[in-house]
């Protein structure tokens, strides 16, 4: 049903501050710049930043994933030196976390971290393979998103959540703090590419509370007030 996840956007006070952090720390060029939000292409996917002046918003304390290529760990850790990034170790990759001028924990993933390294350089990350939420209700919020073809793989032994698959790993948190002392994001916008998007729409209308028809796709919000939209491929 669902394919690609096409844009997660995030809320910033500062435009020209939150564009230059991630030109210059994650080498991402802007292809879309206004005086309310910078579109940054990751892959397959645009990171937007947006200034908050209208609805939906931009995501608060958003926790999300960037991918990089394999063996650049110690160039990212080299690049992102000055921001004191904490390392975790996830066996089959490592991740980097550090937040920006906005409060968002940004992440970045390097499979076979443990590879040298030394001699790659830390190009642009390749995609965006996480995004996680904050919910109230964590079991109504995994049934939303199960609707849509996520499928649970992971449940949190000493924290209340779930991480689903499907075009891009979706972590539901309750309030907490997690890794890197993340928070799950609140009121987060993110678009997904939908063969029917108006279908997509019909199966979650149960759990939503806003549904309107965009140019290319439907938008719905979530009972936590997160937006989803459905984009025709």
């Amino acid at each position: 049903m669902l394919t690609r996840l096409t844009h997660l956007a995030l809320e910033a006070k500062d435009l020209d501050a939150a564009r230059a952090f991630y030109a210059d720390r994650f080498g991402l060029s802007a292809t879309h710049v206004t005086d309310d939000e910078v579109r940054f292409p990751v892959g397959g996917t645009e990171l937007r930043l947006r200034r908050p002046s209208g609805v939906p918003r931009g995501g608060l304390h958003t926790h999300f994933a960037f991918s990089a290529a394999s063996g650049t760990l110690s160039a990212w850790r080299e690049r992102l030196a000055t921001l004191d990034p904490e390392e975790v170790d996830f066996g089959g990759y490592r991740s980097l976390y550090v937040y920006d001028p906005d409060g968002n924990c940004v992440e970045v993933g390097i499979e076979n971290g443990d590879a040298d390294g030394a001699a790659l350089d830390a190009a642009a990350p390749t995609g965006i393979f996480e995004v996680v939420l904050e919910v109230s209700d964590l079991d109504a919020a995994a049934a939303t998103y199960s609707a849509l073809g996520f499928e649970p793989v992971d449940r949190g032994a000493s924290r209340r959540r779930v991480r689903l698959r499907g075009p891009m790993d979706l972590e539901l948190w309750e309030p907490h703090l997690g890794l890197a002392d993340a928070r799950g994001g609140v009121h987060v916008d993110v678009g997904v590419e939908a063969g029917d998007p108006e279908a997509a729409a019909d199966v979650v209308a149960k759990w939503t509370t806003a549904r309107e028809s965009i140019d290319g796709g439907v938008r719905v919000r979530d009972g936590d007030g997160h937006w989803l939209t459905f984009c025709r491929g």
